[in-house]
Formats: structure tokens, sequence, C-alpha cells
């Protein structure tokens, strides 16, 4: 697996091939690696900073009728289709398999539950929700669906991600440690993976950027 400096380095490589949108998304997201790789010791800011180069590496610009989750339906799904080695299945199905299940089982990170809390909602339905998403969730896996998988490991991932961001957890707190562990080494074996493919195909369109570099 690539780290940083080498991802750099094949950008180095390639670069001419890609358009300027994908050249810059792929240089920002290493940039982030590369300082999340600095972060061993700090699985919270490891993984703020690996969302950051996520974030980099998909985020577009996108009108109102397209919704995040479809914008990540959709990176996931060209993403697999691209991996022709199944790299990112590799990661998914062997090597992570329990810390994904483990995350799916966790009501902490489903957002439904923090919905119900909020609104004071007596009723099951969140429970019901979760049960549910945790049996599709589950087929995928059985299936060997990796953008299935990807799709929800994600949806749960963004709710950590709010969780540090908004202020929501303590620094270093000792209640949602496996989670963010759990979370930084998910995020620090896909993203390489992830750039990787973006790399190695400079013909496939991942959209504009939101925010392109422009003269001062």
């Amino acid at each position: 697996m690539a780290d940083a400096g080498q991802l750099k380095d094949m950008l180095h490589a390639v670069g001419d091939r890609h358009p300027e949108p994908s050249r810059v998304r792929i240089h920002r997201a290493i940039s982030w690696l590369a300082r999340a790789e600095a972060e061993a010791d700090d699985p919270d800011a490891r993984f703020v900073f690996l969302w950051i180069a996520f974030n980099a590496a998909y985020a577009q610009e996108f009108g109102s009728e397209t919704s995040t989750r479809q914008q990540l339906e959709a990176f996931f799904a060209r993403l697999v289709g691209l991996d022709g080695d199944k790299r990112l299945a590799g990661l998914l199905f062997s090597q992570f398999t329990g810390p994904i299940r483990t995350l799916i089982d966790n009501k902490f990170v489903f957002e439904p539950f923090w919905k119900a809390m909020r609104e004071h909602d007596p009723s099951d339905h969140w429970e019901r929700e979760f049960h549910g998403s945790n049996k599709a969730a589950l087929r995928a896996l059985m299936g060997n669906r990796a953008d299935k998988v990807l799709c929800v490991v994600f949806a749960r991932l963004y709710v950590l991600r709010n969780q540090l961001l908004h202020g929501g957890a303590t620094w270093n707190s000792s209640i949602n440690r496996a989670q963010v562990k759990d979370g930084a080494n998910l995020l620090s074996a896909l993203l390489p993976v992830i750039l990787e493919l973006m790399l190695a195909h400079p013909d496939v369109d991942f959209g504009e950027i939101l925010y392109p570099v422009l003269p001062p």
C-alpha cells in the first residue's frame, strides 16, 4: 500500500495526463493524507485529517437535486468498477471485516438514533431502521458488494465525523476510542487505494472541484 510520499511521486509521474480538476483534487487529498500520517499517536487528529483527505478526493460541485449520499454512492460505484484487482473488496472482506461489523452494530454512529434522542421520540422507529440497515449491510457483506458496504461504512463514519468536527466529542475521550481508532484505520487503508485508482484512470471524470485554484 502506497503512502503519501509514494502517491505524490505517482502524481508527478502521470499528472500531465490528468485534467486540472482531477490533478488538483488528488494533490489536495495527498497533502492531507501526509498530514494524517504524522498523527500516528492521536487517533482523533488522524481521523479528522483523513476525512479532509477523503473529502478532497470525492467532493464536487452539485446542484440542490444531488445529495451527498447520492454523490458518495456514485463515487463508490465508479471506484469499484475501476478496481479490476478488487483491492477495495480485499480490504473490506478480509482485513477489516471485524471492525466493519462492529461499526455497523454501533448505534452511536447511526444518525436516526441521535435524531430520536434530540426529538424525544419514544417510539422504536430508529431501532427498526437500525436493524433494517444492519441486515442490509450484512447482506452486502455476505454478497461481496463492495460499493454497498462502502456506502454503509461511510454513512456511519460521517456521523463520527460530525461528532468530532462539531464539538460533539471530547478529544482523547475513553468513551469513543474504539470507533475512532477503527474509523481512522479504515480510512488510512482505503484512501491510498482510492487515490491510486484515481491516478491510474486519468480518463475518468470525477467532476469539478468545489474550490478551484484561482489567480490572485
